[in-house]
């Protein structure tokens, strides 16, 4: 069969349609399908054989939901001097509702359908907005599966980040390059699918016939390699066994050197990570290479095991402005370690875990950038790491509007550098201060393993139950106004010191923060660390900033000399000014009983309160049955905000007895006419 040889030499592109798909379909191995040039007459009679319908604007978002795709498997016959495409797609899918009669894929009109095929039945179909609507043979009950063969052809278009490109690459002759890069809305633009991250499909298939010039790479794992009998034509069948949302199916093919780092990820199991790479670029690339074992054993750490982990790792070389996360074989346009690192995390966080829409983008992109930080923090210190954090704290100060994306039509706003990317990191980040270090990593690895959430896909609400289950408290307020407020506080730092008697002193702190302009959220409540370095040492405290003019009264030893808002960078901010608090400046307007920080608390908590007027002031401890189990202050005090400590663990030698156990407690204040009352919870 010469066919292709001819194609080579062969302007006529009508002939060269038909030809193609003569030749796919014979290497399908189901045999040639009775499929027309054109397109099929559609059940209303609208559509004559080969003719094309005009595009009309159309969101294709997101996808059809009476179906539930179950498998895709793509048959690709690429022609590179044409540029041109012939497809045969295997769809099979669930029913999501009785009585289903139709449904659709989004298909670009410039990718002309010429059969979709039932058995041996060709199905109606109706092609038009980029959308292909297909009658099935009868009736489907809801869970009732069935499985159609599409066939169509054309010149894939190539736009947003790339959907599907003929390029080259560069030695001493130029090197043909084919690859596709679907993410948001590409697929569509080169073969038929259900058009969103929400529903994956459990397996997939992609076979790819081509020039034996190319090395054809796509997801999963290579389970046969067949030449035609006349040597001018390659097929790389691959095959991927877990769950796929389309946009990570994906194709790169070239010239490619192969290079294997396998990575031993338990004794005498081994992952397979393989390379595809220019020839003419390998030598530079090498060393950065090497480095993606580190890689995979950091975040194996951090985050559990490589989710593929029966199928293998790899990284495909395109020429491209951006780099592509595809499940098992990251599409590199730069081998940046940073970039490698940032891909090869999102097979934890967009592959394993995806985004169910693209409002949510933020638990993609936002995770595998903080992945960065969190790598390089682990090859190269924490200096490094600071430094990292800071430069995106930087960027993240530049986000316009809320990280959930309020308009998905437009690509921009979906992969916004600075928000979607650097402040959801630092929503991470963030999170991870709060929480501290080993609740946080184990926040990670739960979402990553959550029955439900794993090989599926997750909204920001899935996270936050995941977060709140370990972390055992409310994170309402944090997420509520970092993932769907906008901008960042911004504060005003007062501080002074009192010498109470001998060597104890009063450090008072306030913080007065701007009024957001868009008022959501009119200000950010946040705990905020607080290092003060005194004569006798360091003493470090978390205070929980609940009201937009806030302040506390902190007892040390030893004299200050230096209090520091948010030493170690947890908190995107700024402080815009310091200053010294005058006498009298730190008085309070009103009576307030903070709610206690951390709640639920073990073994110790913050209890903060403030007083507009001077008084004897108690606050007191007390069981669910109402019994006082101790008293934390009963003392005349001065008008100001003060915060006072109850440790289970260091009681007064006389109320030491109390047996505490998990479960509601309640703190009340009571100075002059006022008195309230609120309950914390004892987790232990």
């Amino acid at each position: 069969m010469e066919l292709f040889d001819i194609f080579y030499r062969n302007n006529q592109k009508n002939l060269m349609k038909k030809y193609f798909l003569i030749l796919l379909l014979y290497f399908s191995g189901i045999g040639v399908l009775n499929a027309q040039t054109g397109a099929d007459i559609c059940s209303e009679g609208k559509i004559k054989s080969g003719e094309r319908l005009i595009k009309t604007s159309r969101v294709l978002y997101p996808g059809d939901g009476n179906i539930d795709v179950t498998y895709y498997k793509l048959q690709l016959l690429l022609d590179y001097p044409t540029k041109f495409l012939v497809g045969l797609v295997t769809v099979k899918a669930k029913s999501t509702k009785n009585q289903l009669k139709s449904f659709y894929l989004d298909l670009a009109n410039t990718m002309l359908a010429t059969s979709v095929i039932k058995g041996n039945k060709n199905l109606p179909y109706l092609q038009s907005n980029d959308s292909l609507k297909i009658t099935l043979d009868r009736e489907y009950a809801v869970g009732e599966e069935f499985s159609i063969d599409i066939t169509y052809s054309g010149y894939p278009k190539s736009g947003n980040f790339g959907n599907f490109v003929f390029s080259t690459h560069t030695s001493q002759i130029s090197n043909p390059v084919i690859w596709s890069l679907s993410e948001p809305y590409g697929a569509k633009e080169w073969w038929p699918s259900k058009d969103t991250p929400a529903d994956k499909a459990d397996s997939s298939e992609v076979w790819i016939s081509a020039d034996p010039y190319f090395v054809s790479v796509s997801n999963g794992v290579l389970t046969e390699t067949v030449d035609n009998p006349e040597g001018t034509l390659r097929t790389y069948k691959w095959k991927n066994s877990y769950p796929i949302s389309n946009y990570l199916i994906s194709i790169a093919m070239t010239n490619y050197h192969r290079y294997d780092t396998p990575f031993e990820y338990e004794p005498g199991k081994i992952l397979p990570v393989t390379h595809y790479i220019y020839p003419e670029q390998f030598n530079s690339v090498k060393s950065n290479l090497d480095k993606v074992n580190d890689m995979i054993s950091i975040f194996s750490d951090k985050f559990g095991q490589y989710p593929f982990i029966k199928e293998k790792y790899g990284q495909a070389q395109v020429q491209n402005g951006a780099s592509m996360e595809h499940q098992t074989i990251s599409t590199m346009s730069t081998f940046n370690e940073n970039v490698e690192a940032h891909e090869l995390a999102h097979q934890w966080y967009g592959d394993k875990v995806t985004c169910k829409n693209w409002q949510n983008i933020w638990l993609n992109e936002g995770f595998a950038s903080y992945s960065e930080c969190i790598y390089r923090e682990n090859k190269y210190g924490a200096a490094d790491f600071k430094s990292y954090v800071n430069g995106f704290m930087s960027q993240a100060k530049n986000a316009v509007g809320t990280i959930y994306v309020q308009n998905i039509l437009s690509v921009n706003e979906i992969f916004s550098p600075s928000r979607s990317y650097k402040k959801g990191a630092m929503v991470l980040h963030m999170l991870r201060g709060i929480v501290g270090n080993d609740k946080f990593f184990q926040i990670m690895r739960e979402y990553a393993d959550e029955p439900g959430l794993a090989y599926n896909t997750a909204t920001t609400e899935d996270f936050q139950k995941v977060a709140e289950r370990v972390y055992g408290q409310t994170l309402e307020y944090f997420f509520k106004q970092w993932i769907y407020g906008d901008t960042y506080p911004k504060y005003t730092v007062g501080t002074n010191f009192k010498l109470v008697s001998g060597n104890n002193y009063n450090v008072t702190v306030r913080l007065i923060q701007n009024t957001n302009p868009s008022l959501n959220p009119r200000f950010f409540k946040m705990p905020v660390p607080i290092r003060i370095t005194t004569a006798n040492g360091i003493v470090n405290t978390t205070l929980f900033n609940e009201l937009q003019d806030q302040g506390w009264v902190i007892p040390v030893v030893g004299q200050p000399s230096k209090v520091e808002i948010d030493p170690d960078d947890w908190i995107l901010k700024d402080i815009v000014a310091t200053t010294s608090i005058k006498e009298n400046e730190d008085v309070p307007k009103s009576f307030y009983l903070s709610q206690n920080y951390p709640n639920p608390f073990n073994p110790e908590t913050v209890i903060s309160y403030q007083l507009p007027e001077a008084g004897h002031v108690s606050l007191k401890v007390y069981d669910v049955l109402g019994r006082e189990i101790t008293s934390l202050v009963n003392q005349f005090q001065r008008e100001g905000t003060y915060s006072s400590r109850f440790n289970i663990h260091n009681l007064p030698s006389g109320e030491r007895g109390f047996q505490f156990s998990s479960g509601i407690y309640y703190y009340t204040l009571e100075t002059g006419n006022y008195t309230q009352t609120r309950k914390m919870i004892l987790l232990k």
